[in-house]
């Protein structure tokens, strides 16, 4: 019988924390870290090994999952934290935040010239906290065939499915994609009800003629429940949204064809200047409203 996987997971924000507690719950031996120490201890009394810094964390580590922001946070626990020099040789890196292109390919370069032997995949998210708690998100992974069934308990662990997408970086681009169009679904909620405010209907009237409608998909239901509560606690927090859009942006040759998603960062950019970035990006609903 094969050894049980090993998994380190390295960044345990409002993502990385619930999916390290599913990969646990699964009954693979877990270890984790995080620059703020406090996740890691609550992880740590749910019977998760605590490890004081990146290269603690990964030493024995079959798979290593980071979930950190952006590329630069990635790297530097990759280079300066020394978390690439101590994995083994033959340990998968699986790196399932958002960084986009360019990050990715920054990634791909490192390990390519610094780490040959251990194995990358690209394996960004599709899914809010509330899908990451359940273990349904979607895994948007990329990389080499030859590793996909020992990363698949991992994978299972955290997500209903797994869509595999290529070789390293056409996860990272399919997950532009799909953040892209959720971004242009909440501001069509949003403006939708701003219209019909601005018409002079009651909000209640509103969400009533959006419930169970065949346009609005269960990620938008979702959403309309809580805008009906007025509840924008953060499970996709604006300034993440807008950073994911504005890595769309950057990915392409020529962004000026995509005039919609360049508006949107700019009305987004405005509502993250007035303090709005670490509501859920449905304020954006609020504040169109008014």
């Amino acid at each position: 019988m094969a050894r049980t996987q090993r998994v380190a997971v390295l960044g345990l924000g409002g993502m990385g924390r619930l999916m390290a507690a599913r990969i646990l719950h699964a009954g693979l031996p877990t270890v984790v870290w995080n620059r703020n120490p406090e996740p890691a201890r609550r992880l740590g009394e749910q019977g998760a090994a605590v490890a004081e810094s990146p290269p603690d964390a990964v030493r024995e580590a079959d798979i290593v999952i980071t979930m950190v922001t952006d590329a630069d946070a990635v790297l530097s626990i990759a280079t300066d934290q020394g978390m690439l020099a101590a994995m083994p040789d033959g340990a998968i890196w699986a790196q399932m935040g958002t960084i986009g292109v360019a990050g990715t390919e920054r990634v791909a370069a490192l390990v390519a010239e610094r780490r040959p032997g251990v194995v990358l995949l690209d394996a960004p998210v599709s899914g809010s906290r509330g899908p990451a708690e359940q273990g349904k998100l979607a895994v948007l992974a990329s990389g080499p065939e030859e590793v996909r069934d020992r990363i698949a308990p991992v994978f299972e662990a955290v997500g209903q499915r797994t869509v595999w997408a290529g070789p390293v970086g056409a996860g990272s681009r399919l997950k532009l994609v799909v953040n892209l169009l959720l971004a242009f679904i909440n501001e069509g909620i949003a403006e939708s009800l701003a219209l019909g405010r601005a018409l002079g209907l009651d909000r209640p009237a509103i969400l009533d003629a959006l419930h169970g409608s065949p346009i609005v998909a269960p990620w938008a239901a979702e959403k309309l429940e809580r805008i009906g509560r007025d509840d924008y606690s953060p499970q996709y927090p604006l300034r993440l949204a807008l950073k994911d859009v504005r890595l769309a942006l950057d990915g392409v040759a020529d962004a000026s064809r995509f005039a919609v998603a360049e508006r949107l960062g700019v009305e987004w950019q405005q509502l993250v200047d007035r303090g709005l970035g670490d509501e859920d990006l449905t304020v954006v609903t609020r504040a169109l409203e008014g």
